[in-house]
């Protein structure tokens, strides 16, 4: 009956969601239609002179999400809830540029959420668009390092005269719970191939291996040392300079960046008036600003109706088996966009983006074979986002060309297993004992409910360094090296995109832009459209799973901040199965 009263309940609150968004719907569509009989526009008009505001706030993703809202005017914030992606941004600031009635650009920094290598892209948008001869404005209340790096391409950069400004150097905090399952009475089998796949040590260790420490220095230095360079040419300064203020804490207060980070100490309203000036405007008048969800970019004339495309694959996050969706990749659902570009005459090329710590080392030979064919007919180039490494590098070695930015984390050629044993913690922390009936010697192998027999511990070793050998073999195969060669970069080490450039992973360093033009160039076109797939799913198919999920999420992290990203490495780590190619920790680099 309790159950029924559930069901019943749950039922009647769907059916209420479900007609509130119906009629949210049916207003707006009604609104708009009558908007198209009155001859009212749609389209907020963009005067001459305008100002093209950029809200730097929330999560920065490759791909700009489905609103089912955007077309319904004001309604369309309803679903802009997930953020801002990279490549309508790009798109805009590119469109921004040829735009004779946009002026300038006015960044404002909030709190966003983005990795270094999509900040790199976005940067790179930011000094492309200065070359029109137009200006970039910044102004932030707190500017982290990351925050900072962007702004720095800025004509003038504003800061608050009571606001903060971080500027002490990069760190990586990694957490380990060995002593924790210690405590629980859990033991947790570890198979691994690669001494520096570090993705297990929070089971084995209470701190870094030696081996992990070196490449966590080595990649954290170089990109570093990417963004001191880059900050030292826009800011007439010199790296030994950055890194003795760093070294010394030296900006404690706004005014210890004056003059060197910021130009100007003012308060918004003293913002508003600068631009005001810069534009041309009286002290009574209001800058004509465009918000970037209301900018459609300038007029276009009709293209061929029939030009060739070049297909853009997103592969963004963990890699496992089945259909995955926007945020997940499932192997099913992106080896069929592989496969669709490949059997698509009008698609004349492929740019794989991969933004994944990888995953699943069966999913991730799946794609590949997807790549490895789709090669064979046509161009196929990748573009590295934030993160490409091991499972998402395994994807991408079979492509004629790979991109990375300079501070693209990638590599950690290496695979692992994990095998928890929860014996003990049910016995001892729980009272629970257990008794198996089997049919075979070794029915209840990996079970988790007993320890493992020396010989069921070679057993499975032996295919984790089977996959291990075929993960070698692959990029051996796709870069044009020897095996062994492959193995002595491999072992599981984590490379930057500067670091991976040395060592022939990647073959040149860019954004997704340069993939797209190399391709088009490869493929012997000069005008074409761009197929983003695979195709999005709509927000609308799954409205009360997708919304609570993240309600879910966003409560966890609110409450759990910083360590939000430890709780969910653990939960993905757990749940793993079979054997891993995947990177080592969840990282955070500030």
């Amino acid at each position: 009956m309790k159950q029924f009263f559930g069901a019943f309940f749950g039922s009647i609150i769907g059916i209420v969601v479900a007609t509130v968004v119906a009629l949210i719907i049916v207003i707006a569509v009604v609104k708009s239609s009558f908007s198209d009989i009155t001859g009212e526009e749609k389209d907020k008009e963009v005067k001459k002179g305008s100002v093209l505001r950029i809200s730097m706030d929330g999560p920065i993703t490759d791909r700009q999400a489905l609103n089912p809202f955007e077309e319904l005017g004001s309604l369309a914030s309803l679903g802009e809830e997930s953020g801002l992606g990279l490549n309508v941004l790009i798109k805009k600031i590119k469109e921004a540029a040829t735009d004779e009635n946009i002026s300038g650009i006015y960044l404002e920094f909030k709190e966003p959420e983005v990795g270094f290598a999509a900040l790199e892209e976005l940067r790179n948008a930011m000094l492309e668009f200065k070359k029109s001869g137009k200006f970039i404005y910044t102004y932030g209340e707190y500017y982290t390092q990351k925050h900072y790096y962007l702004a720095s391409v800025s004509d003038k950069v504003f800061l608050n005269p009571q606001g903060m400004f971080d500027w002490k150097g990069l760190h990586m905090n990694l957490m380990f719970f060995k002593q924790s399952f210690q405590k629980l009475d859990l033991d947790v089998q570890v198979f691994r191939h690669g001494k520096y796949k570090s993705a297990v040590e929070p089971f084995m260790l209470d701190k870094m291996s030696e081996a992990n420490r070196a490449q966590s220095e080595s990649f954290l230095n170089s990109i570093w040392g990417n963004m001191l360079v880059n900050i030292a040419k826009e800011r007439k300064l010199t790296v030994d300079e950055l890194n003795r203020m760093a070294n010394q804490l030296s900006v404690l207060q706004p005014t210890d960046a004056l003059g060197k980070f910021v130009d100007v100490l003012a308060y918004e309203d003293e913002v508003m008036d600068a631009l005001k000036t810069k534009t041309g405007l009286k002290v009574k008048d209001k800058v004509a600003f465009v918000n970037l969800s209301d900018y459609k970019g300038p007029k276009k004339k009709p293209g061929k109706t029939r030009s060739p495309k070049i297909a853009v694959v997103y592969a963004i996050g963990g890699i496992g088996s089945g259909e995955g969706d926007d945020e997940e990749i499932g192997s099913d659902r992106l080896a069929k966009a592989i496969r669709e570009a490949r059997l698509d005459s009008t698609i004349k090329a492929v740019v794989l983006r991969v933004n994944s710590p990888g995953g699943s080392a069966l999913a991730s030979e799946i794609i590949w074979r997807e790549m490895d064919l789709c090669k064979k007919v046509k161009p196929t180039v990748v573009s590295m986002g934030n993160v490409a490494a091991s499972g998402g590098y395994y994807i991408s070695c079979a492509a004629d060309r790979i991109f990375a930015q300079p501070n693209t984390i990638t590599g950690s050629i290496g695979v692992f297993g994990l095998l928890p044993s929860f014996k003990r913690m049910l016995e001892n922390k729980l009272g629970i004992t257990l008794d198996t009936v089997n049919t075979n010697a070794y029915s209840d192998v990996a079970s988790g409910l007993r320890p493992l027999t020396e010989k069921e511990i070679n057993y499975i070793q032996t295919g984790v360094e089977k996959v291990y050998d075929t993960f070698t073999l692959r990029v051996a195969e796709g870069r044009g090296m020897n095996q062994a060669d492959v193995d002595s970069i491999g072992q599981g080490r984590v490379w930057s995109g500067v670091e991976a450039l040395k060592i022939k992973l990647v073959d040149e360093l860019g954004g997704l832009e340069e993939a797209i033009a190399y391709a088009a160039k490869k493929a012997n076109t000069k005008e074409y459209k761009i197929q983003e797939l695979p195709k999005q799913t709509n927000p609308l198919d799954d409205l009360m799973g997708k919304k609570e999920k993240e309600a879910e999420t966003r409560l966890m992290q609110k409450n759990l901040g910083p360590t939000y990203m430890y709780l969910k490495q653990l939960q993905n780590l757990l749940k793993l199965n079979g054997v891993q190619a995947r990177l080592p920790f969840e990282m955070d680099i500030q």
